[in-house]
């Protein structure tokens, strides 16, 4: 019997365990909350409803069915893919994260592409070049850069490109009422994302960065990167040649990683760049007091995150020959 195998099956029952703790905390929350459980879930001024209509959205709402049975209907709701109805916006959920979904998916996804780039690039360098007044110059860039708020370096970002210069739009993923087509929708959408994405990839970048620079600090002395140079291969060739494909598994396994929690940091990048994606959805909802919205938003959130962390150990199962490997 292989021990990766078993340790594998291991893992993703306790990823199965995680969710169903999330989805349970989920459901239980706004039901335990001091106060009336209908304002929570429906999202409504109770005081301002009439009997009837306060028993109408109970048994919409399943809230006048025993605890367990609206547990029960509540995962019956989930597996189907109802999310629940806002009634603030009087639309179902499911419909709203789907029209907000696209937008943060461009924008983590370009983000995390970039970052993953300039950080593994940055960071070979760094550590090819260790002690040198560049690999100094970029450590202290990325620790400086790592303890910024996000809010302040997007407020930069506007002040100085959208406003000063007025090279970019400060908020909004398209121009509004611009009835633009093809082409130049395309360039419309990059030019409103150039922003919101170059704050979220510097952000990202400096875990990469630092994951980087140490782990191949590791490779680097390492006896075939000796046999290398002392073969006469160009340092370029040894570095992208040898020594990264032989770090790869932490770098993928902490891009893989970074995906998850590009979710949760859109939030405030989206707010300061009034970016119509999740991050922007759950602002709304949180000043509308809309907490339908908010706890399938953050379910939503906890599933990308349990997501990204089963692609990491995939990954790098996959590329680190020596877990593959393994038998009692």
């Amino acid at each position: 019997m292989q021990a990766s195998g078993e340790s594998g099956s291991g893992r993703l029952l306790q990823y199965a365990a995680v969710l169903i703790l999330a989805i349970t905390l989920n459901f239980a929350l706004p039901r335990l909350m001091p106060g009336n459980p209908l304002a929570l879930l429906a999202g409504v001024d109770v005081g301002l409803l009439s009997a009837d209509e306060r028993a109408e959205i109970m048994a919409a709402a399943g809230l006048d069915q025993p605890l367990y049975k609206q547990y029960v209907a509540y995962w019956g709701d989930l597996l189907r893919g109802d999310l629940g109805y806002s009634y603030r916006q009087k639309r179902p959920i499911a419909e709203m994260l789907a029209q907000r979904l696209p937008w943060t998916l461009l924008l983590a996804g370009s983000a995390l592409v970039l970052s993953t780039v300039l950080g593994s690039v940055l960071g070979a360098l760094s550590a090819w070049r260790r002690a040198s007044p560049l690999d100094t110059s970029l450590l202290w860039s990325m620790i400086g850069l790592n303890s910024l708020p996000s809010f302040w370096l997007g407020m930069l970002f506007i002040a100085v490109f959208a406003v000063r210069l007025g090279w970019l739009p400060a908020q909004g993923a398209v121009t509004p009422a611009a009835q633009l087509t093809g082409g130049q929708q395309a360039l419309d959408i990059v030019r409103h994302a150039i922003l919101p994405v170059l704050t979220l990839s510097l952000l990202s970048m400096p875990d990469l960065y630092l994951t980087v620079r140490y782990t191949l600090l590791d490779v680097i002395g390492e006896d075939f990167v000796r046999t290398a140079t002392a073969k006469g291969l160009g340092r370029s060739r040894i570095l992208f040649g040898h020594v990264l494909p032989n770090a790869a598994p932490p770098i993928v396994t902490m891009a893989a990683l970074r995906l998850g929690y590009a979710f949760g940091g859109s939030v405030v990048i989206e707010t300061v760049f009034s970016y119509p994606g999740l991050g922007r959805l759950i602002f709304e909802a949180v000043g509308s007091r809309d907490y339908p919205v908010m706890q399938a938003a953050f379910l939503l959130f906890t599933v990308a995150v349990l997501l990204s962390n089963i692609l990491a150990d995939l990954l790098y199962r996959r590329l680190d020959p020596r877990l593959g490997g393994m038998r009692r």
